[in-house]
């Protein structure tokens, strides 16, 4: 089977992501958390995430028959299993609009999506890469969570995110646990990431103070592994030709703290090459910084983006480092 990430890329390649910012003190990087989201905020946001999760399964299915899927090499089994996966997202919608409703506040209500979907393979691959970020989302929003009730609900739909996660890994010939730690995004990293889908949303909402960055694009095709020098593209930020020696950086988001690697520009300011860090594996997210010692709002100037890097497993450790 070809490489379907790839053509999952192709939907999301304007798009991109990070992570809340944990302090390692192994690690020369750092997280630094700076959401003011409180329980509701975080309610709200989990809720708009699996709204537009449900809508794709929907979409999805309402799009491709049991015969496409057949036609792309999916069996009945998977088919019968991504039904019930739409039917869970269907499910916490309406779990997490209850509990809203039920502390009394307004939920937010489905926005208008563009998925740009046109085949199965691309269906599937993008399935995979939401419920990764989908599960990243969960658990970057954990630490900043007060309630013990709250968490406790958040966290029984992570738990079957990641199930999603690596059902859908696997079908794709993929690690379903490429890592001994799964990673975390901060709610503006999953909005960049996800911001490009929503067309529109209601003008009711409620707010909960999330902003995108510039975009991040790999565009690098085929395989990604471990020490491999990748390209990349950005979008909404160039660096001009007078600071083309200021100091960029890119920084591979990972359970302990991000890995940072320099950057090499490729001379119009868009365009850079960096090389992959020893240890990172599976569905990993990628932003450009202007410090190597921290990443925070306001040391991000482009990204997240998502990369499948393909290493063995077995060759990382809890840190995500080599073994």
């Amino acid at each position: 089977m070809r490489n379907v990430h790839q053509l999952a890329l192709l939907a999301l390649s304007s798009y991109a992501v990070a992570a809340p910012l944990v302090s390692a003190p192994w690690k020369v990087g750092k997280r630094q958390v700076e959401s003011q989201m409180n329980d509701i905020d975080i309610l709200r946001y989990a809720l708009t995430l699996e709204h537009l999760e449900d809508k794709f399964y929907r979409e999805g299915l309402a799009n491709f028959t049991q015969g496409d899927f057949a036609q792309a090499g999916f069996d009945s089994t998977f088919y019968q299993n991504v039904q019930a996966i739409s039917a869970h997202e269907t499910a916490h919608v309406q779990f997490l609009t209850a509990a809203l409703k039920a502390a009394g506040y307004a939920p937010t209500v489905e926005c208008t999506y563009a998925f740009g979907i046109s085949t199965v393979e691309q269906f599937v691959a993008t399935a995979s890469i939401l419920e990764g970020v989908g599960q990243a989302a969960y658990l970057g929003a954990a630490p900043q969570v007060s309630s013990k009730t709250i968490l406790g609900a958040a966290g029984s739909i992570l738990t079957i995110e990641a199930r999603h996660d690596a059902y859908l890994r696997a079908a794709l010939s993929q690690s379903p646990f490429p890592q001994a730690n799964d990673d975390a995004l901060t709610p503006d990293e999953v909005h960049t990431m996800a911001h490009g889908f929503i067309v529109s949303c209601p003008a009711g909402n409620p707010s909960f103070g999330v902003k995108a960055f510039p975009g991040l694009a790999v565009t690098t095709t085929g395989k990604i592994t471990s020490g491999m020098t990748i390209a990349l593209s950005t979008a909404g930020f160039a660096l001009a030709p007078a600071d083309s020696k200021a100091h960029l950086y890119a920084a591979f988001i990972t359970a302990l703290g991000p890995d940072f690697a320099p950057l090499t520009p490729s001379g119009d300011g868009e365009n850079f090459q960096v090389t992959v860090p020893i240890g990172v594996n599976g569905q990993s997210y990628l932003l450009l910084t202007n410090c190597n010692d921290t990443v925070s709002d306001s040391s991000v100037v482009a990204g997240p983006t998502f990369l499948e890097i393909t290493n063995n497993p077995l060759n990382t450790t809890l840190s995500g480092k080599k073994a």
